[in-house]
């Protein structure tokens, strides 16, 4: 079988793509695998690294604030536009594909929305409770939508849609208990409350500001911290850091990117981190007390109602994000304190873990494809 998947321009869209792929891979090593994203994105990275090819679509998204710059951006988008649809078809005809799944981004909907013209089965992989304009659109021609979310029939045609759950890595099913050798990893020690801060790639500047306004209060009560800053905020922070003379602390370790997050949720005894499907799928199946702070920077606040998801099953705290510099400190206090509450948490937020969902989704398109 040979299958495209197409999405992007956020890890939330390329990691479910790549784990659809392993879960296909894993039923069949024979699946021919072909990833199509956009120039210039993350994906022409992060998917060659998990050992697929990828090709890139010139598609931009529109603009949304009008600096002199934006406006020329989105003067060309139609031209863009045309074009990718165009490369897209040329790229679907070379291929050949027997399925076409989209896990969402610009490039996702030109190539799901010309593999419906031209009669291929599709498939969209909704990550959030609440979805996007481009995948309600295409619902009415794909021929299955897998969702991570109950009561997701206000959005989609309720009979084209399987409730999955969201695909995440497979190394993060039944992790085991920390041992010193994964604190080495963090040049921390086993046995010390450990909290692990994340805000993405790109970094959460809210999170950011609010650890560091409350880092001595954090080492007074003799907690650790794994703190992922972020690309955009690392020098900043060591910068901030060194004037404190906290750079070299032994309960900190901070960096801008964690590469083994397998490690890092071992050591966690809570996370702090935003609310993007990705990331809460993560956390249900590692099972960790967890306080999100959702963007308010996304499409439609999708994050906020992810986390409410959460929080109304007592399964995660939820802090707004204009409060997170006045709450996220004495909730974090609390949280760690309370072994009861730690329990609750944990056990409520692994009711919506759904382990097996990459593979129900490669199972989905291995049928799509064998009705062609």
């Amino acid at each position: 079988m040979r299958v495209i998947i197409s999405g992007g321009g956020t890890g939330g869209h390329i990691y479910p793509g790549i784990a659809i792929a392993d879960a296909l891979k894993a039923i069949n090593p024979n699946t021919e695998i072909l990833f199509v994203g956009a120039e210039g994105k993350m994906e022409m990275e992060k998917v060659p690294k998990a050992g697929y090819r990828v090709i890139g679509l010139p598609i931009r998204g529109l603009q949304r604030s009008f600096s002199p710059k934006n406006i020329l951006e989105n003067l060309k988008f139609p031209v863009r536009l045309f074009g990718s649809l165009n490369q897209a078809r040329n790229v679907i005809k070379e291929f050949k594909p027997d399925v076409v799944v989209g896990t969402g981004g610009y490039a996702s909907g030109a190539v799901l929305q010309v593999a419906t013209t031209m009669g291929i089965p599709t498939l969209i992989q909704e990550q959030n409770g609440h979805a996007g304009l481009t995948n309600k659109l295409l619902s009415r021609q794909v021929k299955a939508i897998c969702v991570a979310y109950p009561n997701m029939d206000s959005y989609f045609p309720k009979q084209k849609i399987q409730f999955t759950g969201n695909p995440v890595r497979s190394d993060l099913k039944n992790l085991p208990n920390s041992t010193q050798s994964d604190f080495d990893y963090f040049n921390l020690m086993k046995g010390k409350k450990t909290i692990l801060v994340m805000g993405g790639s790109g970094g959460a500047k809210v999170i950011n500001e609010a650890i560091l306004n409350g880092l001595e209060t954090i080492l007074e009560h003799d907690f650790q911290l794994i703190w992922q800053t972020g690309k955009f905020y690392i020098d900043s922070i060591k910068k901030q850091l060194a004037a404190k003379n906290l750079l070299h602390h032994p309960l900190l370790f901070v960096n801008d990117f964690i590469y083994d997050m397998k490690k890092a949720y071992q050591c966690a005894d809570i996370v702090i981190g935003r609310a993007g499907a990705l990331t809460i799928s993560e956390l249900t199946l590692v099972e960790k007390p967890a306080i999100l702070i959702p963007s308010p920077n996304v499409a439609e606040d999708h994050q906020t109602k992810n986390a409410m998801a959460l929080a109304k099953e007592d399964a995660a705290m939820l802090i707004k994000d204009n409060e997170a510099n006045e709450r996220l400190i004495p909730t974090l206090i609390y949280v760690l304190n309370d072994e009861n509450q730690q329990e609750k948490l944990k056990n409520n937020i692994k009711t919506f873990a759904r382990p097996d969902a990459a593979k129900d989704i490669a199972r989905k398109v291995m049928e799509l494809g064998s009705r062609k």
